[in-house]
This record gives C-alpha cells, sequence and structure tokens, in this order.
C-alpha cells in the first residue's frame, strides 16, 4: 500500500462537484506535483489531505492510518502557504518554534531544533530578526522551516513560489527540492507553473475539471501526453488535424501527405484526428532517423538566445520549430521553402479527456 492513499476521493459544495472521484498513491519520500489551471481542484484535494476539508466521498490514509475524518492537529502534516502566513510579531525562531510550543516539546529541544532547522533553510544568524526585516524569498525559508520543524509524515506546499520574482523562484525551488531528497519526506506540491512541476517532481498530476487526466514522470507527461488538454497545457505542442487510412499500418493524411505512425491506430477509417508533436522534434531538411518529410514555407524567426523559435506554413496548417543557435549557421529567412523531418516515434495521436 503507498505511503499516502488518496482513494476515490469527492468533494462537493452544494450542488457544485469540484473534485471528482480523485485517485492517488503517493509513495514515501516521493515529491508528487498538482499541476493545472485555477479552478482546476488541485487546491482542494490539498486541502483535504491537510483536514481542511472533509471529503464528501472516498478515503484517505496516511502510513495506513485512516484520516479521513481526523482533524488537521492529528494527522502530523505540515503545509506551507503562498501568502507565508508568518507571524509578524513573533522573531524568525520563534515562528519556526511554534508548532513545537503547541505540541509541548521540552525548551531545550525546542532551541536545538530551531537551530538545526535554520541551518537547513541556510539562515542560522537571522533567529532574531523579525519578518519585515527580511526579503520574499528568506520569509519562505522561514515558513519552510517552520512546516518541517515538527517532523511531519507529509509536507504540503500551496504555490508557495507564486509570490516571489523569477529569479528567486528558481533559486529557491531547488533549494526546496534539496532538503526534501535530504529529509526524505513525502511531499505534495501545488503549482499552476508547468516549468516548476516538470523540473521538481518525481512524479505529475495534471488536473483539470476535478480530475486528473494524467499520472506520470515529468517525462511521461511531457513526452507523451494522453489528452488533448494535457498536450495543449504541458509545454509547446504542434497539432494538425489528420484523416486516417489505414489504422491497421499507421497511415493518416495531413493535407495530401501520408504520414506513418509508429503503430497501429484503434481508430476507425476516415475519422479525422489530431496529430501532435513538439517543436524540438522538427529539423530543417533531411534528417538520419527522421523519415517523415512535410513541406513547409518559414514564415517567422524569432531570435531567442540559446533557441531560435521559427513558425512555419504546412498544407496541414502553422508549425512551431526549434532550434539551437548555431553561430556559423544562421537561420532561414522569411518565405524561405524547405523541407521539415522528424521522426514517426514523436508523433502522437490524441485523444478526448475523461469525461466530467
Amino acid at each position: 500500500m503507498s505511503f499516502l492513499a488518496l482513494s476515490s476521493i469527492r468533494k462537493s459544495f452544494a450542488a457544485n462537484t469540484v473534485v471528482k472521484d480523485f485517485t492517488l498513491g503517493v509513495e514515501r519520500g516521493e515529491f508528487v506535483s498538482l499541476l493545472g489551471p485555477s479552478g482546476c481542484g488541485k487546491t482542494t484535494v490539498l486541502r483535504m489531505i491537510a483536514g481542511f476539508e472533509t471529503p464528501s466521498a472516498g478515503s484517505l490514509r496516511i502510513d495506513g492510518e485512516d484520516v479521513t475524518a481526523l482533524p488537521p492537529n492529528r494527522r502530523r502534516i505540515g503545509m506551507v502557504f503562498q501568502s507565508y502566513a508568518l507571524f509578524p510579531n513573533l522573531t524568525v525562531a520563534q515562528n519556526v518554534a511554534f508548532g513545537l510550543r503547541v505540541a509541548g516539546v521540552p525548551g531545550p529541544e525546542r532551541e536545538t531544533r530551531v537551530a538545526e532547522m535554520l541551518r537547513l533553510i541556510g539562515l542560522p544568524d537571522l533567529g532574531a530578526r523579525y519578518p519585515y526585516q527580511l526579503s520574499g524569498g528568506q520569509q519562505q525559508r522561514v515558513a519552510l522551516a517552520r512546516a518541517l520543524a515538527v517532523r511531519p509524515r507529509v509536507l504540503l506546499l500551496d504555490e508557495p513560489l507564486s509570490a516571489l520574482d523569477a529569479k528567486i523562484r528558481v533559486s529557491l525551488r531547488s533549494e526546496i527540492r534539496e532538503i526534501q531528497r535530504d529529509l526524505g519526506i513525502t511531499t505534495i506540491f501545488v503549482t499552476h507553473d508547468q516549468e516548476e512541476a516538470l523540473s521538481m517532481s518525481d512524479r505529475v498530476v495534471v488536473m483539470n475539471g476535478g480530475v486528473a487526466e494524467q499520472v506520470g514522470t515529468p517525462f511521461e507527461i511531457y513526452n507523451r501526453p494522453r489528452t488533448r488538454f494535457v498536450a495543449g497545457f504541458v509545454g509547446t505542442l504542434n497539432q494538425l488535424e489528420a484523416v486516417v487510412r489505414d489504422p491497421g499500418r499507421g497511415l493518416v493524411e495531413i493535407g495530401g501527405t501520408t504520414l506513418t505512425m509508429s503503430g497501429p491506430l484503434a481508430v476507425a477509417p476516415g475519422r479525422r484526428v489530431r496529430v501532435a508533436f513538439r517543436p524540438e522534434a522538427i529539423r530543417i531538411g533531411a534528417a538520419p532517423g527522421r523519415e517523415v518529410m512535410l513541406r513547409a514555407r518559414i514564415t517567422a524567426v524569432d531570435f531567442m538566445g540559446a533557441v531560435i523559435r521559427i513558425r512555419a506554413e504546412t498544407e496541414g496548417g502553422t508549425l512551431s520549430l526549434d532550434t539551437f543557435n548555431r553561430p556559423d549557421t544562421p537561420p532561414p529567412g522569411i518565405g524561405t521553402r524547405t523541407d521539415l523531418s522528424l521522426s514517426s516515434r514523436d508523433l502522437i495521436v490524441l485523444e478526448d479527456g475523461p469525461a466530467a
């Protein structure tokens, strides 16, 4: 059995069901992100794990213990909020010690654990300061230390980086992941930022309309999205409408060009489907191992430093492709006609998402 197990969880507010038949197993020490747009139900799932909301149906277990009806203070959960939620009238050390004091941890042990937590977050000399004397990144580190000080069974992170500027956000997410690995604590991270989810997680749960559309490793979520929503929400994706010609042989037709998919299709002949592939899967001109060719005209070239994003018009529609900047090889000019090549292994036929 998984260390954290959510079984057929449902949550309704009056007639509005915001989480629908949600099932997830999280292993001990695993870092799992709930990723999705605002209103998809990810924060509601987090609040049910914390005990702030009670499921309308289903069960929730931590380390084999049924905690579905337990109050938050009996679940041994640590939680870090988007807004830091530090006590402005308490020093950094007093904020970190707050949960320990409530739990009745003796003074000497409390002081030792606070010092340990401040060293862990890289602020060993700032215990006497107040929150207003810290930067946003430092305040979020203190909030993390406070959550970890009580040695929780599960750590919950509710969009903890969204209030920070981009540079601090990148450095702090690396620090959080390193601390989580060092402590081996089971962690659930809520975010709407796909880069955060992909870079930090062991697994990602992509949510939409209260359901989990796909659960998988970052590699699987990005490279093999199973539904149109996942494909469109995670990363940039080219999508072209195709007609299935021979499902047994994996043949589809896009704008008069026949493409061979990597395997047979469970779709009737003549049906229209969406064929998708990532911008980085495309090469300009023929390339070894890339048997799929599309005729195209270059319509835009955007220089982005290390990467050049090119837009090209094909018979099936407009495509985006990414290529690395090479100082000795300038990109093609606008209006250039060329062949684009890609591998059938990179082609994905998208399905509809699960029924709401």
